[in-house]
């Protein structure tokens, strides 16, 4: 009897359990999957909640595995307001069918918003990915074409948009960095975003505000430049990747994400797509960015939830 305990104990310790809500009142948010592209155990891919009064209202990335952490959340299909994309990458994506066709066995009607990159000559836009999984005759998952055709009234719909520059005032020159746009607004959330590139792909990071907190999502690969900082400027939270571009594991790197914290004046770093190091290794990471940023610095989980 003793032994058949200790044997449930331990699983209980191996498989991560059902989380309660994150956060009954407020705006919280909750990282689904705290892993990057390589396979970590116990860490699914790319995947954030926002929590706003016990009601999950916007999901970024869908990677690997984030379905499983999302069922596990509690969260619902039925209650999100937008579903925005940082990258096209599959450790951002590859749940993205399988939440979809969940959603048809909640009470959804209302149309689901999906935002992220544009294309270029590497990879589709996020307009032609949906469509390139969903349409009813040439789709992946063709099967659910009624998602995004306008003569099907039987399910909710899909509405998938590419994140787009402003267009410039006539006679005004281009900028030279990314123009941060407007791409959603209402009683909940306001949502700002901008595109860079990282290497060949497109990628968005994400301004949320919600209950009078501001959160941003960074896309993995995107250099800390002004766009960056000016989105980031005095954020509750700032949740970036763990690595950078231009860190590639250096030191002088990794240090500017602690130096693009403090710059930006946010108020808690939380670091995710953690990669597979040595305990050592992560202390030497931790002790580069806390050169630079003198504030709150905290690392992801699975399933972990952060108060802004």
């Amino acid at each position: 009897m003793h032994r058949l305990l200790i044997i449930l104990l331990l699983l209980g310790l191996a498989t991560p359990s059902a989380a309660q809500p994150c956060g009954d009142t407020g705006v919280s948010l909750q990282v689904l999957g705290s892993g990057g592209p390589a396979l970590v155990a116990n860490r699914a891919g790319s995947g954030m909640l926002v929590w706003i009064d016990g009601q999950a209202r916007a999901l970024v990335d869908a990677g690997g595995g984030a379905a499983l952490r999302f069922a596990d959340s509690r969260a619902r299909m039925a209650d999100l307001d937008v579903l925005l994309l940082t990258r096209l990458h599959a450790s951002h994506t590859a749940d993205l069918p399988a939440l979809v066709e969940s959603a048809r066995h909640e009470p959804r009607t209302r149309p689901l918003p999906i935002f992220g990159p544009p294309g270029n000559r590497y990879t589709p836009s996020t307009i032609t990915f949906v469509r390139d999984l969903f349409d009813g005759r040439r789709g992946t998952y063709r099967h659910l074409g009624e998602l995004i055709s306008p003569l099907d009234k039987s399910s909710y719909k899909l509405e998938p948009h590419d994140v787009r520059e402003p267009p410039a005032k006539l006679g005004t020159p281009r900028a030279a960095s990314p123009t941060i746009a407007n791409i959603l607004q209402n009683e909940r959330l306001r949502i700002q975003a901008f595109n860079s590139t990282q290497g060949t792909m497109p990628a968005t990071t994400y301004r949320i505000e919600a209950g009078g907190k501001v959160m941003v999502i960074v896309a993995a690969g995107v250099t800390a430049d002004a766009s960056l900082r000016q989105l980031a400027a005095k954020a509750d939270l700032l949740v970036m990747p763990d690595t950078t571009p231009e860190s590639t594991g250096t030191t002088a790197g990794i240090t500017a994400i602690g130096q693009l914290a403090q710059d930006a004046g946010v108020r808690q770093l939380i670091l995710t797509n953690r990669q597979s190091r040595p305990e050592s290794r992560e202390q030497e990471f931790l002790a580069s960015v806390q050169k630079a940023y003198k504030g709150t610095i905290q690392q992801a989980d699975d399933l972990a939830c952060f108060r802004p």
